[in-house]
């Protein structure tokens, strides 16, 4: 068996471009965090659609992972209405 090491983006090694990937992996760390929310705060699908400002359908795309179906933008929004902060931070690739 012959093993490849990690980029360290899952999306990176399933072949994804380097700046889809850079997307996907973004969008799918701040939908974690929502989900973990959701499921800390111990909300029902509907409580959590009221508080985060979007449809009860929303939330329920956002918990089976349809990662497609989120922008990051809406995503940041969805954190903010849930009272929680949200840090970016740049850096050069070693490759820059």
């Amino acid at each position: 068996m012959r093993m490849t090491p990690s980029t360290g983006n899952v999306f990176r090694d399933l072949g994804f471009p380097p700046g889809e990937a850079a997307n996907l992996r973004l969008r799918s760390m701040l939908m974690i965090e929502i989900k973990r929310h959701i499921q800390d705060e111990k909300l029902t699908q509907k409580q959590a659609a009221e508080r985060l400002g979007v449809t009860q359908p929303r939330i329920s795309d956002l918990m089976r992972g349809k990662i497609g179906l989120f922008s990051v933008d809406t995503l940041i929004t969805m954190l903010t209405h849930a009272g929680l902060k949200v840090e970016v931070r740049v850096k050069r690739s070693a490759a820059a």
